[in-house]
């Protein structure tokens, strides 16, 4: 059992977590009420509104990805292929592209290969 004490005590911690939690006495603008202008400048002026969408990572240079681990998987074989990208820098340089590295990474490690070059390797998903 608790004592008397360890109650009071608990029981002023939650109540000084709850005044902590409490927003200002002022409320925030009602879903009716018209956008101020300076969100509408910080969203016009953000880089992403630009209209262009951001390109697949499959089609990015190596030094452009900040991910720390590139994964490729098979859709094939369902094998997976992970290097770092300090690594893939290094082994294949800066300017290569994520797309053309892990298929070469899928391809040296293949075990299916039937002989017609249209079938043969392996089917690279980058959605991973």
């Amino acid at each position: 059992m608790f004592s008397r004490k360890q109650i009071e005590k608990a029981a002023d911690l939650a109540e000084q977590r709850r005044q902590a939690v409490r927003p200002d006495a002022t409320p925030g603008p009602a879903p009716a009420d018209p956008i101020p202008d300076e969100l509408w400048t910080s969203l016009l002026t953000d880089s992403r509104a630009a209209g262009k969408p951001r390109a697949a990572i499959q089609h990015c240079r190596l030094a452009d990805i900040g991910q720390h681990v590139l994964r490729v998987e098979c859709q094939r074989c369902v094998r997976i292929v992970e290097i770092q990208t300090a690594d893939a820098i290094r082994l294949f340089g800066q300017q290569a592209l994520w797309k053309d590295v892990g298929q070469r990474l899928l391809d040296q490690t293949c075990t299916n290969r039937t002989g017609r070059h249209e079938e043969d390797g392996c089917w690279p998903d980058w959605n991973r």
